[in-house]
This record gives structure tokens, C-alpha cells and sequence, in this order.
């Protein structure tokens, strides 16, 4: 009998491709599989330090990091930029529509 992180696995891969993902970059999701297998959440606090060591306000980028970092599970590598690596994290905005997550 198939173990119950298998099967979710499974289940997860064929609604994205039911649902037209499997057009999207395989990176993401991978990403998305192993965030749904694995019960750890990342480390917020020290991936937004890294992510917000160079920012002219490293307090509010710090807090808006952590923000988008808590829903999304992931935070792009490097100090800017690099939001490919993470859909969700570039995708979300203010209610004035600018980017929420530095």
C-alpha cells in the first residue's frame, strides 16, 4: 500500500497538470511537490536577513519579507531580484498594486 506523502504526491503532480501547469517552468513545480512533502517551513527570519542585509530601511524590508515569506514558504536567493524562484513571492502586492515583497 502506498504511503500517504506518495500519494499525495501523486494526487498534487495531476492536478497541476489537469489544472495546465505542466506548461510552467519544471522548477516551480518541483518546488511546489517538496514544499507540499515536507512538514518544515523555512527558516523566515534568517532567509530575510540575508535577503534584506544591503536595503537602505533593512527593518521594513525585514518586516514585508517575512510577511510574504510566511505565506508564501519560500523567499528568492540573493539580496534583489531573482523572483522567478519564487511565483508567489513576486505576485504579491499592496492594495495599491505595487510589489509587497522586496
Amino acid at each position: 500500500m502506498a504511503s500517504s506523502k506518495t500519494l499525495l504526491a501523486s494526487l498534487l503532480i495531476v492536478s497541476l497538470f489537469v489544472l495546465g501547469f505542466a506548461e510552467s517552468d519544471p522548477t516551480v513545480i518541483t518546488n511546489m511537490v517538496e514544499n507540499a512533502l515536507t512538514d518544515d517551513k523555512i527558516d523566515c527570519d534568517g532567509t530575510c536577513d540575508v535577503r534584506c542585509k544591503l536595503s537602505s530601511r533593512p527593518n521594513l524590508c525585514k518586516r514585508a519579507c517575512e510577511t510574504c515569506c510566511d505565506r508564501c514558504s519560500c523567499v528568492p536567493p540573493g539580496t534583489s531580484g531573482n523572483y522567478d524562484a519564487c511565483p508567489c513571492y513576486r505576485d504579491m502586492t499592496t492594495h495599491g498594486g505595487k510589489h509587497k515583497c522586496p
